[in-house]
């Protein structure tokens, strides 16, 4: 097993990085979160977990053990593969994943892409004896509003991502506000603003723009 990658960040995409360890192009797997702390050309560390499959060996690159150890915990429950596991780790901190699960929170797990009621219900069951009581009483706290008020998670998250790939900081203030009202539609809906769909539409804002 490959426990973590250790290199300078070669290539940032909405969705991964390849980071040269000894000369060759690693390619990782990353929530948008996990990206927006990279930069091309520096160095980097992250924390990994293969996922071996008939047709593909696909690396997925994590902050720290924690989030590795949560991302693949989440898989031991039934119909959680890692793309899914991956969008509950993109929507919320391993933290904030323990507080849901200990407290029975659907409508955080309904938050994440992929996820119903039906399937959070099966799943606040599933995971409750396996992920373990929050570290931090903070993690207690509505996800995206730990950071000022409701909404302002998304904002952060997704300008830090789009600074990390390259664009100006002004480019990147103007993506934000292009997909705001797609933001504020799911806030009104009762859910988590989904940050990887939020990122896929600022790029294509930007691609349109150039």
């Amino acid at each position: 097993m490959i426990a973590f990658v250790s290199g300078t960040v070669a290539a940032l995409a909405p969705d991964s990085a390849v980071l040269e360890v000894g000369g060759v192009g690693m390619a990782v797997q990353c929530t948008p979160g996990t990206l927006a702390q990279l930069r091309v050309g520096r160095h980097a560390k992250l924390a990994t977990s293969l996922v071996v499959r008939e047709d593909s060996l696909t690396l997925y690159g994590f902050d720290d053990e924690d989030a590795r150890q949560t991302f693949e915990l989440l898989q031991t429950a039934s119909g959680v593969g890692p793309r899914l596991a991956q969008a509950m780790l993109a929507a919320h901190s391993p933290d904030a994943l323990r507080a849901a699960v200990s407290s029975g929170d659907e409508k955080a797990l309904t938050a994440v892409s992929g996820i119903g009621k039906k399937g959070a219900q099966k799943l606040l069951l599933e995971l409750k004896d396996r992920l373990g009581e929050p570290v931090s009483a903070a993690a207690a706290q509505v996800p995206g509003q730990a950071a000022g008020g409701a909404g302002e998670g998304w904002r952060g998250q997704l300008h830090a991502a789009l600074v990390g790939l390259g664009y100006a900081t002004r480019e990147a203030d103007e993506a934000v506000a292009a997909v705001a009202p797609q933001a504020e539609a799911a806030a009104s809906a009762g859910t988590e603003p989904p940050v990887p769909q939020l990122l896929r539409a600022a790029l294509q804002t930007l691609n349109r723009a150039r």
